[in-house]
């Protein structure tokens, strides 16, 4: 009985507490005594992540190696979650790299490192903005005649939108002791654009000075005209002249080192907030739409270095990623 009486009482008491912490949420002149938390979910477990490191190879088990270089275009669709302000992939590089968590490396080419991606020469911070074009800038006032009165430099923040291309270079492996082809990324490198100066000036139309642009059928006014067909006198045309300047990488980052950041950062998607993805998970598990820019080959050539046309090059691509997936399937036999 006595027993009984207790649980009630527990009970009651219980139910008393539960209801004077409801109205104590519910009140208006509730005193925060900590900041409050935005969500009612904390994401902890991408905070506390660690790399899952790679299954090791011997090189006695290495049957078939080939060393790919694809770019990731950020404006294809399923690239658009490296472009999110909230999550922007330069962004979290440029951050990583001035903490100190990652190196930059040169991607110069030399005659050691042909191709500038061997991860030989460090850049230092100031060279990486540098080359981001986020350095100082000169700034010039002028009086009311035109004239420069002063100078000064001012720092000019770099910002993740102007890069809209990454370079990857990975190695496509079979290893015979575990059955498995799988690609290991080795490397990324964001792309720009050079500014060359005086480029834009070489990048225009030039046209005769006596000849009216708009109009598509006008002739040189000093001309000489006869009334005879042999000597009938072509339309003028706009002369062109156009030189194109490709992305070129900024600076390499070593992707076994970048997993340790990565691994920490989340990925956001456009349809879920909840995604659970880190940047390293979509990188390995290969969640992203590339495209093949060069294969390893005896001649070092690119695939724009023996196919001009641009569509060609991608059918070359695709043709590349067949011949791979081709590879893996002829291993087995059923």
């Amino acid at each position: 009985m006595k027993k009984s009486l207790l649980y009630v009482l527990l009970g009651i008491g219980l139910s008393l507490s539960a209801n004077a912490q409801e109205e104590s949420l519910h009140s208006d002149t509730l005193k925060v005594t900590e900041p409050p938390r935005d969500g009612y979910v904390m994401k902890s477990d991408i905070a506390n992540r660690k790399v899952v490191p790679f299954a090791p190879i011997r090189q006695t088990d290495v049957a078939y190696s080939k060393r790919i270089w694809r770019e990731i275009d950020l404006r294809d669709k399923m690239n658009q979650v490296f472009a999110s302000p909230k999550s922007r992939l330069i962004d979290i590089i440029v951050e990583a790299i001035m903490n100190g968590e990652l190196t930059a490396y040169d991607p110069t080419p030399t005659k050691n490192d042909p191709n500038g991606d061997s991860f030989k020469n460090v850049l230092t911070k100031e060279q990486v903005m540098a080359r981001l074009g986020g350095d100082s800038v000169l700034v010039e006032e002028y009086n009311e005649n035109n004239e420069v009165i002063s100078s000064r430099y001012e720092k000019r923040e770099f910002s993740g939108e102007n890069v809209v291309k990454f370079r990857i270079k990975e190695d496509w492996i079979f290893d015979k002791q575990r059955g498995v082809f799988e690609p290991r990324i080795i490397g990324i490198a964001p792309l720009i654009t050079p500014q060359i100066p005086g480029l834009s000036d070489i990048n225009t139309s030039v046209t005769p000075s006596n000849v009216d642009p708009f109009d598509p059928f006008a002739v040189s006014n000093t001309a000489e005209t006869t009334e005879t067909a042999e000597d009938n006198i072509q339309p003028a045309a706009p002369v062109t002249t156009s030189i194109e300047v490709d992305p070129t990488p900024a600076f390499w980052i070593y992707f076994p080192e970048a997993r340790h950041v990565f691994v920490n950062k989340e990925v956001v998607t456009r349809n879920n907030d909840a995604t659970g993805l880190s940047y390293d998970d979509v990188f390995v598990k290969r969640i992203f739409s590339s495209y093949i820019v060069k294969q390893s080959n005896p001649e070092d050539l690119r695939i724009k270095d023996y196919i001009k046309e641009d569509i060609e090059r991608l059918y070359e691509s695709e043709r590349i990623k067949k011949a791979l997936m081709d590879f893996e399937q002829d291993l087995w036999s059923y």
